[in-house]
């Protein structure tokens, strides 16, 4: 029997679908935010999944779904509701309404009200756990502006009410005026801080232009061994765990190669599936590491069921980022787990799924992919000799 620790949030997982998605995919995205969950340190006790051809333009679930959501959570003592979609302000002040008049409390403590979070408030929670250095927190911060912001602009007529008296700046001004000001004033102050890091880092990158060092980024989906590709080729030390989004910061290491050979190695934040624009321009300066780069290391975990759609995710993103062009190899990490008479199965999806199928014969021989093991070292020595014929 499992032992749960009881101080641990439950959390009510809510996903809305198309009706036209499959089960397999349904699953994964399902899946995926249990992880986020178990990441952020909660119990999932509660899976829902619900079919809508259009979500609903109030609750985003519908009124009546809710009411039972609701009922579950006090039945169960779950402490959030969880749903897995990007909601606009006034769904989600609609469903705060709607919890605040059902009465419904947290099941750890019982005078704080259940809270309802949209997949983005989950993944900042996850960051703020995560941040450690003064630039990731500065980034979490404008990315946490951005999204709370317009729900704040969206409380109508609760935030319209006019601010004057003695002591007050602005006779008549409403508070959402007031309240947009303050956020304007963060924002440019945070804004300010973080094109200090960038300048910053960008004196760096002229600098090993001057020594000749050439760059090479790592990506892929978060969780798929990153980190851990850095320490194996540099022994860098940087953090690894098998958590989402355990990396916010950048890091950089050499990599001697042969013949007096450097170059530069940068491993930044993980990527996950519906990443919004806000946090990928939050994390603008970090990822400027990628978007110099010369080459890029897109890292897939080959044990990973639901690679191929990881993979997908991560290469969107990177077209986001203008980097669809940019020299790439892909690096299948994880390989000692996945049984030696597979992996040949996976050589094959990769050539299916990622290459173009018309020129997927002429390039079969000279894709660049490399099948490594982080944790028994198995392949890193073919992935340096190919690293070393790319420059």
């Amino acid at each position: 029997m499992l032992h749960y620790d009881l101080m641990l949030p439950r959390a009510i997982l809510i996903d809305i679908i198309p009706p036209q998605m499959k089960q397999p995919e349904a699953k994964r995205r399902l899946y995926e935010l249990e992880c986020l969950v178990n990441t952020y340190g909660g119990i999932v006790i509660v899976k829902i999944i619900q079919r809508r051809s259009v979500p609903d333009y109030k609750t985003y679930i519908g009124s009546g779904k809710l009411k039972e959501v609701i009922e579950t959570a006090k039945r169960d003592k779950a402490d959030i509701i969880i749903i897995n979609n990007l909601l606009k302000p006034k769904q989600m002040l609609a469903i705060g309404d709607i919890v605040r008049h059902a009465g419904a409390l947290c099941g750890q403590a019982q005078d704080r009200p259940l809270q309802v979070w949209d997949r983005i408030d989950l993944i900042l929670k996850i960051f703020q756990k995560h941040a450690t250095t003064a630039e990731a927190k500065l980034q979490i911060k404008l990315a946490a502006i951005r999204h709370m912001g317009p729900r704040i602009f969206g409380m109508g007529m609760e935030m319209s009410q006019q601010a004057g008296g003695i002591g007050t700046r602005g006779i008549g001004e409403t508070n959402i005026e007031i309240m947009k000001r303050h956020l304007a004033l963060q924002t440019s102050q945070v804004e300010k801080k973080l094109e200090d890091a960038s300048r910053s880092r960008g004196e760096h990158r002229k600098r090993r232009d001057r020594l000749g060092l050439k760059t090479v980024s790592i990506v892929g989906y978060t969780n798929s061994g990153k980190s851990s590709l850095l320490n194996a080729l540099t022994h860098k030390g940087a953090y690894v765990a098998n958590k989402l989004f355990a990396t916010l910061d950048t890091r950089v290491a050499k990599l001697w190669l042969a013949d007096n050979q450097e170059i530069l190695l940068s491993d930044t934040i993980g990527f996950i599936q519906d990443l919004p624009p806000e946090l990928i321009s939050a994390f603008r300066s970090t990822l400027e590491e990628t978007v110099e780069a010369d080459l890029l290391l897109h890292v897939v975990d080959a044990s990973d069921q639901y690679w191929h759609q990881q993979a997908q995710e991560v290469e969107k993103i990177l077209e986001q980022l203008g980097l669809a062009a940019t020299p790439k190899i892909y690096v299948f990490n994880k390989i000692d787990l996945v049984p030696r008479d597979q992996r040949t199965n996976v050589w094959a999806q990769h050539l299916d799924k990622l290459i173009n199928a018309k020129s997927k014969e002429q390039n079969a021989k000279n894709t660049p992919v490399r099948f490594v093991s982080c944790l028994t070292g198995e392949g890193l020595d073919k992935l340096k000799d190919i690293l070393r014929s790319s420059f």
